[in-house]
């Protein structure tokens, strides 16, 4: 473009200082500017061009490693979410047990209070039956307890 430049300036003076000057010479001149600007459009259209490519190429790239990320991350998700229940089933299990352990130690706590009690009131029974007896005894002996 700048040897067109000069090439028209050069012209340009001829045109200026000689009277025989051929005005098609600066006509050629200008089809050639038409063609470089033709030429410069072109290759900027090209430029452009293979500039949305690489963009478009940057774009699926980022989206490929940003799916690549969202997979990782959802994949850590469920193994963290697997671990959790798995401890959380571990957890429930020994509460059951526990709880299971609890509910026999109740039983037999229950079984052995109800013994004791039924204990407690044959000991009871016994005695006041033996109570009366002696009591029976007096009173038909004539006999009199000094207390």
């Amino acid at each position: 473009m700048e040897a067109l430049i000069s090439q028209f300036t050069f012209l340009s003076d001829q045109a200026l200082q000689h009277k025989n000057f051929d005005p098609s010479t600066i006509e050629d001149l200008m089809k050639l500017f038409e063609i470089e600007a033709y030429k410069s459009w072109a290759a900027m259209e090209l430029q452009h061009h293979n500039e949305a490519q690489d963009a478009e190429i940057a774009m699926q790239q980022a989206e490929d490693y940003l799916d690549s990320v969202m997979e990782d991350a959802m994949d850590e998700f469920r193994r963290f979410e697997e671990e959790f229940d798995r401890m959380a089933e571990a957890e429930l299990q020994q509460l059951l047990y526990k709880s299971e352990k609890a509910r026999k130690m109740g039983s037999l706590m229950e079984k052995a209070a109800a013994v004791a009690s039924k204990r407690y009131m044959e000991a009871a029974m016994n005695s006041a039956t033996a109570s009366m007896r002696s009591a029976l005894k007096a009173i038909s002996s004539n006999k009199v307890h000094p207390s």
